[in-house]
């Protein structure tokens, strides 16, 4: 029982060791990837959210004691669907538009202040996200362009370093208005939100 005991206090020690020495390295990289619940939200688009995915590569800055940058660059691929009525709202939609599924795939950089909660295994993360549109942007019936090419979110989620391994979850809420249609009846914006569910390897 004594060496029992014995061991399974030095694998303890070992695996707290491990992720001491992981958690106070200054410079840290890594790699993440996992599943992307998306939406538009908008007049026009099913509401709810579609599964589809991300992943990508982050780098980790620990300035002082429980505080630290993290920048990543995300590929994050998601769809939406119109509504039933969709030619009805926009100018230049035709009833193809209707119920039509759209790919919404954007290259991301996020921008992260990590702040520890109680422990530097378990992080806050707040920031900003910059993302760009890589999918086809002349998706709908009209000639010209229905998404502009970029656009600014907010990120807020948790971030739990086991050693080697980390999870992620965060919420992505964007800021401006992606719509470059014109409507005929209605002023709405078109707004991504996403939740983003993660597993990755820190080096």
């Amino acid at each position: 029982m004594k060496k029992l005991f014995l061991a399974v206090a030095v694998l303890t020690m070992a695996a707290v060791t491990t992720v001491n020495a992981q958690t106070s390295k200054f410079l840290r990289f890594g790699v993440k990837g996992g599943a992307n619940l998306g939406k538009l939200d908008g007049t026009g688009f099913q509401d709810g959210f579609k599964l589809g995915y991300h992943l990508g590569g982050f780098a980790q800055v620990n300035l002082a004691k429980g505080f630290g940058v993290q920048g990543e660059v995300i590929f994050s691929s998601t769809k939406t669907e119109t509504t039933d009525d969709f030619s009805q709202i926009y100018k230049g939609a035709s009833t193809a538009d209707d119920r039509k599924k759209i790919n919404l795939n954007y290259l991301s950089i996020p921008l992260l202040a990590n702040i520890d909660l109680g422990t530097p295994r378990l992080k806050l993360q707040v920031g900003p996200q910059f993302g760009a549109m890589v999918s086809d942007r002349k998706v709908l019936g009209a000639a010209k362009e229905a998404f502009k090419g970029g656009e600014i979110s907010g990120v807020a989620g948790l971030w739990l370093q086991l050693p080697i391994i980390n999870i992620s979850a965060r919420y992505i809420v964007g800021f401006n208005d992606v719509k470059n249609a014109e409507s005929i009846a209605t002023t709405s914006n078109w707004k991504n939100q996403s939740i983003q569910l993660g597993v990755g390897v820190s080096f």
